[in-house]
């Protein structure tokens, strides 16, 4: 097997099975070629075979061509991923990828947008769409995401098998962990509404969101729609789909939701995740209290 057909079994995996965004797929496509080049390695058992030492030895080079910590981070995370499909392939028993932890990165707080600007997005992307099954989906998928606080890529994941909905859905999040997220009729109501003008049948095995040509619709096209509904609405780049599972977050822990069942409704392994959005809704309230005190008006 040549070094082109690794690569090329990667990218299908990452395109086709994983469904990851162009824009990571061609990211981690990068990275295993930079990796496979370096080590001149051209079979999955080479791949395979890379220890923790290796490939911190690869890590420093990378870094010492002035990789900062967050694109570190990010292609170390794209090669564990790389070495444990390559496990797979090998048939290894074990395809934990080698423990190695990355450069400390200091995060954002995340940005929501507000209850009105999230209903608007939703509304806008159907406005905009070609056709009005499209437009029909692409709303659908943001209440999935302001309404249940799933992320993207679960609510694609979804298959006809969910139909039809009603109070409560069991999603599988990261690391195949399950969990129930309560659905509200606005979402129930636009998800029905999508399926009834879908042109493509709903089988239950076969993904719910379909694409214009009826694959399985991707992470990009929502990212697109979006971008062009907060382009017209006048919102900033950080609209994004992700940013309406903040605004889920967010907004419930303004309505006095405990952050234990907030932890729960995101699906967060840790309830240190899920503590950001304290600092989220305190920085908020400070820029509530700045516009509005009068001391602030003088």
């Amino acid at each position: 097997m040549s070094r082109a057909d690794l690569l090329a079994a990667w990218h299908d995996h990452l395109a086709l099975g994983l469904r990851r965004s162009h824009h990571t797929v061609r990211a981690y496509d990068k990275a295993a070629e930079r990796l496979l080049t370096r080590m001149g390695l051209s079979s999955w058992d080479a791949v395979a075979e890379i220890t923790a030492t290796r490939l911190r030895t690869h890590l420093a080079s990378r870094r010492a061509e002035g990789l900062s910590n967050a694109s570190a981070a990010r292609e170390l995370s794209a090669l564990k991923g790389f070495i444990a499909f390559a496990r797979t392939q090998a048939g290894h028993a074990v395809s934990d990828p080698p423990r190695l932890r990355g450069p400390r990165i200091k995060k954002g707080l995340p940005r929501p947008v507000t209850p009105d600007d999230a209903i608007g997005l939703a509304d806008a992307v159907e406005a905009l769409a070609a056709e009005d099954w499209i437009g029909a989906r692409d709303r659908a998928v943001l209440l999935l995401l302001y309404g249940a606080g799933m992320r993207i890529a679960e609510a694609l994941s979804l298959t006809g098998s969910a139909l039809p909905l009603g109070e409560r859905l069991t999603v599988s999040g990261k690391g195949g962990k399950q969990r129930v997220v309560p659905l509200l009729p606005i979402v129930c109501e636009a998800v029905a509404d999508y399926a009834a003008r879908c042109p493509y049948p709903m089988a239950k095995d076969d993904a719910l969101f379909r694409g214009a040509k009826g694959g399985p619709l991707s992470q990009g096209m929502v990212q697109k729609a979006t971008a062009r509904a907060r382009k017209v609405l006048g919102l900033p780049d950080s609209a994004t789909p992700h940013a309406l599972r903040h605004s889920f977050a967010t907004h419930l822990l303004g309505a006095g939701a405990d952050l234990r069942s907030l932890q729960e409704l995101l699906g967060h392994a840790s309830l240190g995740s899920t503590q950001i959005y304290t600092k989220v809704d305190a920085a908020r309230l400070l820029d509530t209290y700045r516009s509005a005190h009068p001391r602030e008006k003088d």
